[in-house]
């Protein structure tokens, strides 16, 4: 064998190798990251018990949310590290403050034990789990793309891209195995056996990542002296890199963002909130459609190394601002015939003064409606009724018309009772449901998802110089993520809530969809597919 087949096939190995490391720690890393939301309704009841049930949970879900919202902070601080002192040592920091503090978990103390500790302990330990994530993607999809071979960094990366849908599946997986173990126990002591499971994927993954080269971009910048000294302050001090951040957010990030919700979490909310399914079957149809999905990842980012990152992103951009609406409308027709039916018999109105109806932007998910008209709407957008709304001023209470009744103000109970009587069922007809079809459709949207956000860690690295990449990509990617994906839920339930139409929330990923495909097809310049990635000469890459 010849000392250059030797050091190909070498090569090849310390390739696989480096994904495999990456990807077991970043799957690992979601996995913590999503465990937190698996168990909240138990952090509820432990950690905030002096608190009404409603708000136990709320405080729950806030504790959950603080792990997004502190991303980016996360990607500014490892992102600077990551520039100055490595990929490699860095990403290795930031598995050992995610699996720590989620092993921490398992062992802190509850109310009744601590009090008012019991709390400050959870939510502090959120924050570094929020903080290490923010460090981790970019510093692992940087890693790999720097590793990659010439013609496959979309392919290696795309492994990286597969992780949170993996990462959220073994979190339901567990904790689903544990509760089916433990029964009532889970609730009392054995909900700790997830997270200190922790413990065993955090040293799997330490020890591969130990044993890792750094990567070959940062060697080459550090033995030439070039790494960046301040990397944040290069990063934001030069326009032409806050020129790619802004192209990187508006042009890439917005757009995959709310096409990856769509597919992922909307498609879902929309099954069980909307059309009535049960969690049950909505879970089950949405695994199988996400199992045929992860390959088509993989596609996804094959073909972008052979055409272009560019092309793939904002085509999958486009075919879903074109397609939700009908995808969305033939899910009602095969997962809940029966809403289609009873809105076209006994249609729904709402007649209240004007100025009565507020827009019921709910971030937290707990905002209680103010008016009777708002409690009205939110009844029927939360049972998943189709309505048009009437101005009348001369209305000092709203009316409802449902088919040939008529109800007068808010009255929960009679809204419900003539709800199901005229047709709307608060349960999908398990007989009727077309499981076929339903999938067909979700894998439809995965198939955008996988266009979108499978290329999308080999285009943000090829985007952004070397010196300054780790910070760069970072902040954009987390940024996008908390603000298009994060308001999503509550912004589309605020648009259904006051329009009465079960579809006007998809203008959301729609509008920022397109908005992406105009401004990644203007600004967005195709990286050629054989080119090394650039930065080592300290000019912004393209993407």
């Amino acid at each position: 064998m010849s000392a250059q087949t030797s050091t190909i096939k070498h090569s090849k190995k310390h390739e696989r190798l480096v994904i495999v490391g990456s990807t077991l720690g970043t799957l690992f890393e979601w996995y913590d990251f999503f465990l937190f939301g698996a168990v909240a309704s138990v952090f509820s009841k432990l950690f905030f018990a002096p608190l009404s049930p409603s708000s136990a949970y709320l405080f729950a879900l806030i504790a959950f949310g603080v792990g997004f919202a502190v991303r980016p902070l996360g990607a500014l601080l490892f992102g600077r590290l990551g520039d100055m002192i490595g990929r490699k040592y860095t990403f290795l920091i930031t598995i050992v403050l995610m699996g720590g503090a989620t092993f921490c978990v398992g062992l802190i103390p509850t109310y009744a034990q601590v009090g008012i500790l019991a709390p400050i302990l959870l939510l502090l330990l959120r924050v570094l789990q929020g903080l290490g994530l923010g460090g981790e993607y970019g510093g692992a999809a940087i890693y790999v793309a720097e590793h990659a071979s010439r013609g496959r960094k979309g392919r290696n990366t795309s492994w990286i891209q597969m992780t949170g849908a993996g990462g959220s599946i073994l979190a339901l997986l567990v904790v689903y195995v544990c509760r089916t173990s433990f029964g009532e126990a889970f609730e009392e002591w054995a909900w700790r056996i997830p997270f200190l499971l922790s413990a065993v994927m955090l040293a799997i993954s330490v020890y591969i990542r130990t044993v890792l080269h750094e990567s070959p971009v940062y060697m080459k910048m550090k033995a030439e002296g070039k790494t960046s000294r301040q990397p944040i302050k290069e990063t934001f001090g030069s326009w032409a890199n806050i020129k790619a951040m802004l192209i990187a957010l508006f042009g890439l990030v917005m757009g995959v963002t709310t096409v990856l919700y769509t597919a992922q979490t909307y498609s879902f909310f929309f099954l069980t909130q909307t059309l009535r399914l049960d969690i049950g079957t909505a879970s089950f149809l949405n695994a199988i459609s996400l199992a045929i999905c992860l390959p088509m990842m993989w596609c996804a980012a094959a073909i972008s190394d052979k055409i272009g990152r560019k092309k793939v992103i904002l085509t999958g951009c486009l075919l879903a601002a074109l397609t939700i609406f009908p995808v969305f409308k033939a899910l009602t027709q095969y997962a809940n015939p029966g809403l289609q039916a009873a809105s076209t018999s006994s249609p729904v109105t709402v007649r209240a003064a004007p100025g009565t109806c507020n827009v019921q932007i709910d971030l937290l998910g707990k905002n209680p409606p103010v008016t009777e008209c708002d409690n009205v709407k939110a009844l029927l957008a939360k049972s998943g009724v189709p309505y048009d709304n009437v101005a009348d001023p001369a209305a000092v209470s709203p009316v409802t018309q449902i088919g040939g009744t008529t109800l007068t103000g808010f009255d929960a109970a009679a809204l419900k009772s003539t709800l199901e009587q005229a047709g709307y069922s608060s349960q999908a007809d398990p007989a009727r449901v077309n499981h076929g079809m339903v999938i067909l459709l979700l894998v439809i949207l995965c198939v955008f998802f996988a266009m979108v956000y499978a290329p999308l860690a080999a285009a943000l690295v090829e985007m952004f110089p070397a010196r300054v990449r780790y910070t760069a990509l970072s902040f954009p990617y987390h940024v996008g993520n908390g603000i298009f994906g994060g308001f999503f839920p509550a912004v589309a339930f605020a648009m259904v809530a006051f329009t009465g139409d079960i579809y006007f929330g998809l203008w959301y990923p729609v509008i920022f969809a397109a908005l992406s495909v105009v401004i990644g097809g203007l600004f967005l310049r195709e990286q050629p597919v054989e080119e090394e990635s650039p930065g080592l000469h300290g000019a912004p890459g393209r993407a």
